[in-house]
């Protein structure tokens, strides 16, 4: 059987397919618009976030079995559709968690201690010491939007900074683990206006286009920080420059776009925001773990 791999993993996870029996079709260096072209005789295809596996690309895939994405979501996979073909989709939702609450961590600091400004005006042969007076985390208010794998990192993480952390999320979970994470929860409106800082951990669905808008960031306390390490869309970036532009925001950092890569922005222009090129899972472990996982499943599902 072949396995199409569209974006880059691991060798290891590559070297775990071979081990398996089944032919390995290099496709990540095919332009994107062109992969429909040479999926035809596939029977499993293997993504990251950069490949779509739409209608088209599926229906072009006339032995397709199953879909694997080496990454937490699937909003670049066309699920439903391929389940009523009966193809099989999987992905790897622990596997890359503790390298996106790293670099969660990582921009809540660029940000509070104005690291990348600093950095940028190094460069440039200033001596910003007076402009990069930051703020602390410890004893600061954490809202995690989102409390599944990633989220509940995150929040060990900030518990360890001093950090009071609260949560929000439609499927609360039970007391112990509450108690055992040192977290409390909140409706949605309630974090907003409580928390210092506020990080996204949810999946982008037409429930949580825009969760963040203009009329959650004015229930956002004076000075708050703003922090997507999730999906693109979830935050207004309109509101949000504005918001940064007028000071009613501290700061945010944001890693994912509603338009990917991202060339133009009026976010450019401030330096009281982060941005990073859509780098949370971009860890050498978290790339390792997620490589060998889509692996094993895809010869798993093959095999059954």
């Amino acid at each position: 059987m072949k396995v199409g791999i569209c974006d880059p993993i691991a060798s290891e996870g590559v070297e775990i397919l071979k081990k398996e029996g089944l032919e390995v079709v290099d496709l990540t260096g095919i332009p994107k618009e062109e992969l429909v072209k040479h999926v035809a005789d596939l029977d499993a295809l293997i993504v990251r976030s950069a490949t779509k596996v739409r209608k088209e690309m599926i229906d072009a895939a006339k032995n397709l079995k199953v879909i694997g994405r080496a990454g937490v979501g699937l909003d670049n996979i066309d699920v439903e559709y391929a389940k009523s073909k009966g193809i099989k989709v999987i992905n790897t939702p622990g596997a890359t968690s503790i390298s996106v609450a790293e670099l969660t961590i990582g921009l809540l600091l660029a940000v509070m201690r104005k690291i990348a400004f600093a950095d940028r005006e190094m460069r440039k042969g200033a001596w910003p010491k007076k402009k990069c007076k930051g703020i602390e985390m410890y004893g600061k208010t954490l809202g995690i939007i989102g409390i599944g794998r990633i989220g509940r990192e995150v929040a060990k993480r900030a518990r360890a900074f001093g950090m009071r952390v609260i949560y929000y999320d439609v499927y609360r979970p039970d007391e112990a683990t509450e108690k055992e994470l040192g977290i409390e929860f909140r409706d949605l409106d309630s974090l907003v206006s409580e928390a210092d800082v506020i990080t996204l951990h949810v999946p982008l669905l037409p429930e949580t286009k825009h969760m963040i808008n203009r009329e959650r960031i004015e229930k956002m306390k004076d000075g708050a920080i703003i922090i997507n390490a999730a999906r693109g869309g979830i935050v207004d970036e309109d509101a949000l420059y504005d918001a940064l532009k007028s000071g009613k925001l501290y700061g945010a950092a944001l890693d994912v776009y509603e338009n990917e890569p991202l060339k133009e922005s009026k976010l450019f222009e401030l330096d009281n925001v982060v941005l990073t090129p859509h780098i949370g899972a971009q860890a050498k472990e978290g790339q390792t773990r997620a490589g060998i996982e889509v692996a094993r499943k895809i010869a798993e599902a093959l095999k059954s």
